[in-house]
Parts: structure tokens; sequence; C-alpha cells
């Protein structure tokens, strides 16, 4: 007798936050559901395990999730039941300075007004009380396929600020040097050059997150999202296979629906000759990011800072000031390593005792680079912590350095060590990756794309998976 092929509703390749939101949105719906990951685990860009010696969990790529809070999708799972709880750092992000104490930004809007010189903490009031109090609004209308002004007003305070370049924007707002550098090092998020439009909008909507939900660390690693995202897939029939790479769409079992949390160019590789041209060129036109070298450390001690403020933070940006910040992400895009690079460094292990063996600890940092850098620049990184941390050297015990191409092999969505799922400026913002009615769907039916190559774009938020599955099922054949 012939072996039974079992038909799903859908199958969805790749479990990083958007496939797993994409399967949950869909089984919610009563769809019968399939995700297949490559990997043994489970997770994608969430990913923990022990990079460096045993007893020490480092995350492999996202580590604070403020969009975790943040998100409309995240908030309709309780996540909770499935043991994911969020630890909340005294303070979101700390900015050490050279020759002034480090800004922090508070979670307390007035708490952080009262802390900024008094012009510029009635800038800061003036630029984020509004979206502040607007933030579920915002939430519902930039996380979105496309800008939907269903609240205008909350949507232009927002947006008058979020359109220029952050650079501009951060000089013309701000006086002090603190106030700057801090809302650069927000802006470096963006992965591009400050003095491109648009840049600003990510500061915006980091710091708003911040005083809006806060910058939580899942305890035991980002590994937690996953699993516990994983478990409710489950508990509401969904079936999820590891350990098995797809390469082609026809690998795939009979199912009435496709989805694929893939970049582009792995969507060319597995439709083959299926693809009509004219979209085979559009997505051979959409482009790619800069890339990181991320370095994982196991520590014997806390890092040294030499400002206290920089303990009470789960993430550093390290940078000095605005102009220095502005010029490596420029030289960044301009093919070259900076000497001086913004570093992004979260310390996890201070709020989280899961993660390292008692008194030890771990710490996560990278820096851009050039797109498909295979350069360890780890040394550049270290100077960049000892430079606001005397002795740092001397505490660690051991470290893994994963380089843009390293970053890539390790996940094929990480295109040249990009880790945001591709460029996310204006000519990428809300036409990812191609010009279309449904952002998600392609030319071959029933087949969609739920990645950070979607809108709204990279970050742990799931909003791309979820708006996939929703297309898929107001306009696919399970309508």
């Amino acid at each position: 007798m012939a072996k039974r092929v079992e038909l799903y509703d859908a199958v969805v390749v790749g479990s990083g936050p958007n496939g797993l939101a994409a399967a949950i949105t869909l089984a919610r719906a009563g769809q019968r559901v399939l995700v297949i990951e490559g990997r043994p685990t489970v997770g994608g860009g969430m990913r923990t395990h022990e990079l460096t010696e045993a007893g020490f969990h480092h995350d492999i790529c996202s580590a604070v999730h403020p969009l975790g809070l943040g998100s409309p999708f995240f908030r309709q799972l309780n996540l909770a039941r499935y043991g994911l709880t969020w630890i909340q750092p005294p303070l979101p992000v700390a900015h050490p300075l050279d020759h002034q104490p480090a800004m922090g930004l508070e979670r307390n809007l007035e708490r952080m007004v009262a802390g900024l010189d008094g012009f510029d903490g009635d800038q800061w009031r003036r630029l984020m009380a509004g979206p502040v109090g607007d933030w579920p609004q915002l939430a519902a209308m930039l996380l979105a396929p496309w800008p939907r002004p269903t609240d205008p007003l909350a949507l232009a305070r927002f947006g008058l600020g979020a359109i220029w370049p952050a650079q501009f924007l951060a000089q013309k707002w701000f006086r002090g040097a603190g106030a700057q550098a801090l809302f650069a090092g927000l802006a470096a998020h963006s992965m591009q050059p400050l003095h491109w439009p648009l840049t600003a909008s990510f500061a915006l909507v980091l710091a708003l997150l911040a005083h809006a939900v806060g910058w939580p660390i899942p305890r035991g690693g980002s590994q937690a999202i996953a699993d516990a995202m994983a478990a409710y897939l489950r508990d509401l029939g969904g079936e999820i296979v590891t350990d098995q790479w797809v390469h082609r769409l026809a690998d795939l079992p009979p199912a009435r629906a496709i989805l694929l949390d893939v970049t582009p160019r792995q969507f060319i590789q597995m439709a083959g000759d299926r693809l009509p041209s004219g979209y085979r060129h559009q997505l051979l036109a959409y482009r790619y990011g800069v890339g990181v070298c991320k370095v994982d450390y196991a520590l014997s001690a806390p890092v040294p800072w030499r400002d206290p403020v920089c303990r009470q933070a789960g993430t550093v940006h390290l940078g000095g000031t605005l102009s220095e910040i502005a010029r490596g992400e420029a030289m960044v895009w301009q093919g070259q390593h900076a000497p001086h690079p913004y570093v992004l460094l979260c310390q996890p292990s201070l709020f989280d005792a899961t993660r390292a063996p008692a008194g030890k600890h771990t710490l996560w940092a990278y820096c851009h680079v050039p797109h498909g850098s295979f350069l360890d620049v780890s040394d550049t990184i270290e100077a960049q912590i000892e430079r606001f941390a005397p002795g740092f050297r001397d505490c660690v015990i051991a470290k893994r350095v994963h380089t843009a191409v390293d970053m890539a092999a390790y996940n094929p969505n990480y295109i040249g060590g990009d880790i945001n799922g591709g460029v996310q400026d204006w000519r990428q913002l809300w036409t990812r990756p191609t010009l279309r009615r449904t952002p998600y769907s392609t030319p071959l039916p029933n087949v969609y794309l739920c990645s950070s190559s979607t809108p709204p774009g990279g970050g742990v938020h799931g909003m791309c998976g979820f708006y996939a599955a929703r297309a898929l099922l107001a306009h696919g054949e399970m309508a």
C-alpha cells in the first residue's frame, strides 16, 4: 500500500519570528500548518547557545526586544503561559562619553527630561511627549504593510520629526553634545548613514519604545521567545520539523499555500525558473545593506565601566559624539571599516543570572562593517569598550567572533551579514521586496513571502508574518 501523503493548509519555511508569527496566525484561524526549519532548533534570529564555554548562554543575533512588548502581534499572545519572562533593566540604554557624564535613556519621560539640560529637556519633551502617548495608535500605523492614517494627528506628530536625517535633526533640535550623541546612537540602529532621510524615524521609534514599554530582555535568552511561540503553535495544532533544509519549492510536502520566511535571494533559488522574468528582475534589484561583525564574550566579572550609569543599562551604545558616529556609519557605506566604530553592546547577565555561572557574565557586541566583509574587527570593538571601560580585556575568559561572512553562513537570510533583511531606507521602506498591491504575494499562486524583506521590515515584532498570513487568508485559496 502506498504511503499516505499528508496535505497541509499551509507550509511555512523558516522559524524566525515572522515564520512563527505567520504559522500562529494561520493556526488560530483553524488552518493546518507545518513549519520547516533548517537548523536543529527553532528561532531564526532568536537563538541562544553556549558559544564560548559551558554555562555561558549567548544570543546569536537579537538580544534586546522593545518590539517584543511594543508590537500589536505580540500583544495578542500570552507567551507567559509558555515560560516567557521579560526582564526590564533599570535603564533601557546608556551612552557614555569621553569628557562628560554618560547619557541614560530613562523609561520615565519626565525623569528623562529632568536629567537633561533645561533647553534639551524641553526639546526632548516636545519631541517625545505626544508620540509616547500615541504609541498604540502609531504601532498599528507604522508596523503595517503601508502607513495607515487611522489617526492622522498622531501620525503627523510623529512624522514631522521622523522624515529628517538623524544628523540634521539632532544638530538642529538639541544644543548639548550628550543629547545629540544619544539620539545618534539610537538612529544608528538603522544601519544607514545618518545624513540619509528618515533615519531620524529609527531614533524616534526606539526612544518612544523606551518610554512606552521599555527595552526588555527575555529570561534565559532570546531562545525563550522562539520556544514559547513554538509551544503555543503546537498547542494550536501546528507541526514543526527541524533540521531539514528546503532548497527548492518542489521539495515541500503538498499544501494549499506556502509562506517563505526568506529574503528575495533565497526565493529566487528556491523557485528556479518558475518566476516570471520581470518579477525575477525586480527581486534581483533588491538592495541588501551593510553587515555586522559580532563578538560574544565570557567574562570573569562585569564590564568595569568608568561611568556607573552604564552598569544600570541593558544596552550600551559606544561611539562617542554625534559627528563620530555619523562619520563611522558613513565610512561603512563607502566600503571602509571604521577605525572607531559605533558599537552596540548588551550585558544581559547583569540582570539575568541564568546567562552565566555564578559570579561570571556574558557580553554581546557588534559593529557595522561593509557588506560581505571577511574581516575580524574584534580588536577595534574591544578598543571602543576599553575606551569607556578601562581594564575590560582583563575580564575576558573567552570570546567567539562572527564576521559578516560568518553571520551569512550561519543564517542564509543574513545576506552579506545584513541582519535586517535588506536596506530599510525610503526606497525600500514600504516597497519590500517589490512594489505590489499585496507586498507579501508573489506571481506564484498561493506562494507568499513573510520575512523581514517585507513590510514593516526588520525587528522581532512578528508583523511581517502576521500580515502575510492575513493576506493569504483574505486573498488566497484559503479565503
